[in-house]
């Protein structure tokens, strides 16, 4: 597939071409959701806890007698029938998180690749750093590409001065390109590549599919 690279000023300087099998696939919409729900997992803390009856503080006397009142029995105020009686089968805190096959995540991860740019979404950028390290240098150049937009930039390393400069842009999101996220690349308004990021890109899942591949074949014989 081939995408047109711009200077950082908008401009078309050259083309690129991204390799089809990250870029170029059909979009898998099954491994995506599966992809995006297993990270909203991870990420839930479970720390809500409610109180059984056992739990709430309070008198275990009986508040009236059993028989002749008229009124449902009733063993103790602590009753979850009660105004501030426990709670049944409220919540626990509990361990949200679970694995899916890394198969099946690569995977996922190409295939929203692959619809971003398929979908015209994606923008090859030639690569750029801020050096000053401004929010307002940062804005210049995005402004010519994505506005007032869920922004996602995909960097080719842990650039810390633009995520200095990004650190107070609204809807902007930054990625490195060997720690993608299903849900934060699927939900992009705009994806905006740099240019050695998209080479990474190719190479970096092209090499973890032949040693995947490699490591198949060993076992088979």
């Amino acid at each position: 597939m081939e995408k047109k690279v711009y200077s950082i000023d908008g401009k078309e300087l050259r083309t690129i071409n991204l390799d089809d099998k990250v870029f170029g696939l059909p979009v898998n919409e099954d491994v995506i959701y599966y992809a995006i729900t297993n990270e909203l997992a991870n990420k839930r803390v479970g720390t809500a806890c409610t109180k059984t009856r056992a739990e709430v503080h309070g008198s275990n006397a009986k508040p009236y007698k059993q028989k002749g009142t008229g009124h449902a029995r009733r063993g103790d105020k602590k009753s979850p029938i009660n105004v501030g009686g426990g709670t049944i089968f409220g919540p626990k805190p509990r361990d949200y998180s679970y694995s899916i096959p890394k198969k099946e995540k690569r995977l996922a991860m190409k295939s929203i690749l692959s619809l971003q740019a398929q979908s015209d979404r994606l923008t090859v950028v030639e690569d750029f750093t801020v050096e000053s390290g401004k929010t307002k240098d940062l804005v210049k150049i995005l402004n010519n590409f994505a506005k007032d937009e869920r922004t996602v930039l995909i960097l080719k390393d842990d650039d810390q001065k633009i995520k200095q400069a990004a650190r107070n842009i609204q809807n902007l999101y930054f990625l490195s390109y060997n720690r993608l996220q299903a849900h934060t690349l699927f939900y992009g308004r705009k994806v905006i590549v740099l240019e050695s990021a998209a080479k990474n890109l190719s190479e970096f899942y092209t090499k973890l599919d032949e040693k995947k591949s490699g490591a198949t074949t060993a076992e088979a014989k």
